[in-house]
This record gives C-alpha cells, structure tokens and sequence, in this order.
C-alpha cells in the first residue's frame, strides 16, 4: 500500500535517491540508535561471531556495517542505491566492498553468504519479493536473513520516514514510503524459501524517550521491528 492513502502530514515527497542523497551528511545525528540497535542486540537465533562473510543490503551510513564488525562478523559487503550514503559508510571503515545497486539486484555472487540484513529500508519498496528472493539467492544453506524495519503501525498512523532539509529552515521532507503488513512479509519469504526463525518488536518506553525525549506523545507504540529469517 502507497503510504499516501495514510499521511496526514502532508509533507513533500521525494525519491529514496534524492532523499537519502540529501540526508546523508546528518543521517546518524538524527536518527534514533533506539530503531534498530536495540532489536539487533536482541536477536538471539543468530550467532555474529559464526558469520563469515555478511551482505550489508541497504547499507546506508554504515551504521549496521559497524555494528556487525563490532559483534564479530568477520567480512562485510554492503549495498545501496545513493552514492552519498555509501561515501558515509566508506569513510567508516567497516566494509570490505561497497556497491552502488538496488537491493533487488546486487553484483554479489550466490550462495556466498552466512548472513544478510536489510535494516530501515522495506517501507521504501514498493514490492517485498524481489528484496526477499533476492537475500535467498546470496545465502549459504542455513544462512540467516535479518530485517529490521520501521512499524508500520507508525506509517499507518500518519507518520512517514522524513527528515529536514536544514536547522534553519526546518523544512520537513517525506522520502516515498509504502506500507507492508506483517503478512507480506511471511508471504514474501515462503516464497524465497525462508522459514522464520524469530520475531521481535521495539515499543517506545522509558529507554527508548532517553535517546528522543520529544516523542513522548507516543509511548508504547510500536516504532520497529526485527523478522529474522533462516534458508
């Protein structure tokens, strides 16, 4: 579902090249570690310091490329469609290769990889299959899939992945989102091959309002997921 029949901000809306080419340079400033770190420190089906060789899809700032070095995974390649966030994940150091591509269609080889992740991405695809079919085609035999997402009770309630162009003007810009349920998700693996392995969510709570004190409009909404994934 198009997240347009949802907002209520009435943002303007812009492509994920444009908006995450924009966005690049303060990304990690102002978006929460409570989205995704959380959820990734909670996974237990996987075991980080057993991975070989992990594909970073969507890889953005390198935010996730650090925190797997950090937790083990030997040798990372990571993926994205904006060159701008790649050049923010160079400069940190923890990829080994880095592609300018869709995550729909990597130039990583088959059946090369212990894991891959795909982490604040999914509400920019319009289609769950490809990105699905495409992390089955690059992992090993019991290899592990792990997406971590933004809810999409947040998007259904009106409140799309944005961001501002600057301090001062504070203009607010919507980057083109859809809403997938937890169904398509399920539907999409089965038809890749992927069983699911563990499901967790993250709840605004008192720990999460310590990272974004201002959001405590919306505490104990779900903010995010984790869909852990094994071939």
């Amino acid at each position: 579902m198009d997240f347009s029949s949802f907002d209520r901000r009435g943002y303007p809306v812009v492509s994920v090249e444009a908006g995450y080419g924009e966005w690049a340079n303060n990304y990690d400033a102002t978006v929460t570690a409570g989205l995704d770190q959380p959820l990734l420190d909670s996974l237990t089906s996987v075991n980080w310091r057993q991975v070989r060789r992990a594909a970073d899809l969507a890889c953005g700032t390198g935010r996730t490329g650090v925190w797997l070095k950090n937790h083990g995974v030997a040798s990372i390649h990571g993926v994205d469609l904006t060159q701008q966030m790649l050049d923010v994940a160079a400069s940190k150091h923890a990829h080994e290769q880095l592609h300018l591509a869709d995550v729909a269609s990597t130039p990583l080889p088959s059946a090369a990889y212990d894991l891959c992740t795909l982490v604040l991405a999914d509400e920019h695809l319009a289609e769950l299959e490809p990105a699905y079919r495409e992390a089955a085609r690059l992992l090993v035999a019991r290899g592990h899939f792990v997406l971590i997402g933004y809810h999409p009770f947040f998007l259904m309630r009106g409140m799309p992945t944005h961001y501002h162009r600057s301090t001062e003007s504070r203009e607010a810009i919507t980057i083109r989102s859809y809403v997938h349920l937890f169904s398509e998700h399920f539907n999409a693996a089965a038809k890749a091959g992927l069983g699911m392995a563990e499901f967790r969510e993250c709840v605004i709570d008192e720990n999460w309002l310590a990272g974004k004190p201002k959001w405590r409009e919306y505490v104990n909404w779900p903010v995010s997921f984790a869909l852990a994934w094994s071939k």
